[in-house]
Order: C-alpha cells, then structure tokens, then sequence
C-alpha cells in the first residue's frame, strides 16, 4: 500500500482507529502495577475492583444505571477479562428499561458490526429510543442518516435499505415519519437489486400485510431470495413457512434443511427448531442425542423454549443421562424468563421434591405464575394444592 493509499484508508476509517486507540489507552490507564505495593495506582485498581463489584451487585438487582456501567466495564476490560457478550447482554439489559446511553451504544455496535452481525435495522431502533430522550450522539446519528436519500434516489441498494429501514421504524420526532408504504417501496428498490437484508424485510412485510396487502406467496419468493444468499433469518422463517404450510406446500424435509442452515450459523431460533425435528422424527430419523445437542446450543444462548425443552431431556433422560438437578436448573432459567411450560416443571419440581428440597410453597408459586398465563395444567395443579392445603391455605373455593 502506497502512503497516498494509506492516507485515504486512514481517513476513512478515522473514528474507527480513534475508538480503537481510546480503549487502548483505558486499558493501560486502568491496568494494575503489581510493583505498586504502598497506595498509589495498586490502590487505585483495588478502588476500581470494589467499584465493579458493586455495580454487578446492583446490576443484578435491576439497576439501570449499574448495568450500563458494568457493560462499560466488560467492553472495554476495565480489571475484567474483556468480554463482548457480556457487555452486550448488560448494554441491553440497560437499554430495555430506558438508559439513553445504553441505547446509543447498541445502536453503534449493531450500526457499526464490530462485535455483531451489522444489523442497521436493530442500529435504527435503538438509536430511535435514544434520541427520542434528547440523546445528542443519537440525534446526530439519525442526522447523517438524513444524507441517505440522495444516494438512495441515486440507486445505491445499501442506502435504499437503510432509507427504508428508517420509514418502517420513523426516526426521532418529526425526523423520518413512520410509513410502511414508503419502506416497503425502498426495500423493494433495494431487494431488486440483490440486497439480502431488504429482501428479508420485504417478505416481513408480506408476511404482516404492512405496507402492502398480506401474501404468504409473495412473503415466501422473498424470504427464499434472501434465504439462498445465506441469510439466517430468511432461512429461519423459511423453515417455519414449510413446517407449517404457509405461502408453500408443507414439507418437513424443507423445513428441516433451511432449519439447520440457520442453526449452523448459530441462529438460536432455529437451533431450537432443529433440535424438536430430531426429538420428533420430523423431516429427519429420530435423534434424541441430536435434539439435545441442538437444544442445548440454543439454550446457552438464553433461548427460554430450549431451556424448557433442555429440561425436559434431563428429567425424562432422552439423549442425556437421566439428571434431576440439571433440569431443575434448566426449567429454572427458562421460568425466570417468563416461560409457561418452565414454571409448570418448576412447581413440579419443587412439588416433587426432583432435584431440589421439596418446598409446597414454592411449587404453588410457579404453578401460580404459569397458571395467570392461561396453562391448564398449572391451573389444574393449583386447585390441587388448595384443595389439599399444600403451600397455601386449604380453600375448596379457590380449588373449585
């Protein structure tokens, strides 16, 4: 590369190198001295240790604040191993319950694909949220987009996707207005050419009659346009479409190919699906050890139905040893997210006394949470349990 080459490489890539060089310089200026034995900087990074420590301590309690600066610490390893996915995962715990810089960060990671998939319709959102509560980098970001559509007009695919993206969201307030007629024309402009993000997002839109009368066909030509150029979410709901029938004739077999295409490329969603293929002999010969190597993939990525259905291998012992204490522990992680099933297993558990100290109280807990979520057998369980007087007061009313 010759210097008038590097220039222009350099100047291009200008904010990336800065951020770059200014994580590296909080990483020496928050390393430890271990040479340092009497105050000084050794005790400076002991401050430093006792102050994320505190933060993981209330970010856990569900302290916003906390969570956005634990993300901080895990991004950028400030005396933490440095670690992408956890400061993601406590990015958008913050964000979720409204921390504006929490959400702008996100937004940059998706925009800008340095630890992600570059995901400008996720990048949209988030910066969307930011600048709504008055965040200037956000307000700016969405700004710049405004440049967009002259290239979009101009026929630059990347811009028409992204000028589409920001008419299916709306931008900031007054910024872009929501409009799913004009974001179903850009990504159509933008998919013609071959761009596999507006293809997908076009068959979205299909899919919900959003911007354009509802056609499952029509949703299918495109999620298989976006599907064959190794679009995971395309080949995710690909496979869903042939599993259930929908814009194409029902077809396991299909379904399974386009799941485990998804699945390979660490899509939880599908490796889920993949995994109850295998565990019913859909599409593929029954695998019990298959299923639950593909659910235990996509529970580790905190996916609450693999979780559930991870727990379930253990308790009955389908592809793996029978284990009442790994279920518990799996049926409890997919609970805690709000999973039906989960806390139906869990107050069966607990009823049980199957992996965990049988606790009367705690399994009319769980079967109360998943009964208020409609499960008959919850509910069912619950009229037991006050009927019979087990963790609640006997009341043959409540149990009728």
């Amino acid at each position: 590369m010759g210097l008038k080459e590097f220039v222009r490489f350099f100047n291009n890539n200008q904010e990336k190198f800065d951020k770059v060089l200014n994580v590296a310089n909080k990483i020496l200026e928050n390393r430890p001295h271990s040479q340092s034995s009497e105050g000084g900087e050794h005790d400076n990074y002991e401050e430093k240790c006792a102050q994320a420590k505190s933060y993981q301590k209330l970010a856990e309690q569900g302290d916003a604040e906390a969570q956005y600066h634990l993300a901080e610490i895990y991004y950028n390893g400030y005396v933490v191993k440095q670690d992408y996915k956890e400061a993601i995962k406590w990015y958008k715990k913050a964000a979720n319950q409204g921390h504006a810089k929490a959400q702008y960060y996100l937004a940059e990671i998706h925009y800008n694909g340095y630890i992600v998939k570059q995901d400008y319709k996720e990048a949209i959102k988030w910066y969307k949220k930011a600048a709504d509560q008055g965040d200037v980098n956000a307000q700016n970001r969405l700004a710049d987009f405004m440049n967009l559509q002259k290239a979009a007009k101009k026929g630059n695919e990347r811009s028409q996707f992204i000028w589409g993206s920001m008419h299916y969201f709306g931008i900031g307030k007054g910024v872009v207005k929501q409009d799913f007629k004009k974001a179903f024309d850009w990504y159509e402009k933008a998919a013609e050419q071959g761009h596999a993000d507006a293809q997908y997002n076009l068959g979205v839109m299909y899919d919900n009659g959003n911007g354009v009368e509802q056609d499952y066909q029509e949703a299918f030509n495109w999620y298989e346009k976006a599907a064959e150029q190794g679009h995971a979410d395309a080949q995710f709901t690909l496979g869903v479409m042939y599993k259930n029938g929908n814009g194409v004739e029902q077809d396991y077999q299909e379904a399974f190919n386009w799941y485990e295409k998804a699945a390979e490329q660490g899509d939880a969603d599908a490796q889920n699906n993949l995994g109850w293929m295998y565990e019913n002999g859909n599409g593929v010969e029954q695998d019990y050890q298959e299923a639950f190597n593909w659910y235990e993939k996509a529970a580790e990525q905190g996916h609450a139905y693999a979780q559930n259905n991870l727990g379930v291998m253990y308790d009955n012992g389908n592809g793996v040893e029978q284990d009442y204490q790994e279920a518990f522990n799996w049926y409890e992680k997919a609970a805690e997210q709000g999973h039906a099933n989960a806390q139906k297993n869990l107050g069966w558990m607990y009823d049980n006394g199957n992996g965990v100290e049988q606790d009367y109280q705690e399994a009319f807990n769980w079967y109360e949470k998943a009964a208020e979520q409609g499960h008959a057998g919850a509910q069912n369980n619950l009229g037991v349990m006050y009927e019979n007087g087990q963790g609640v007061e006997q009341d043959y009313q409540e149990a009728f």
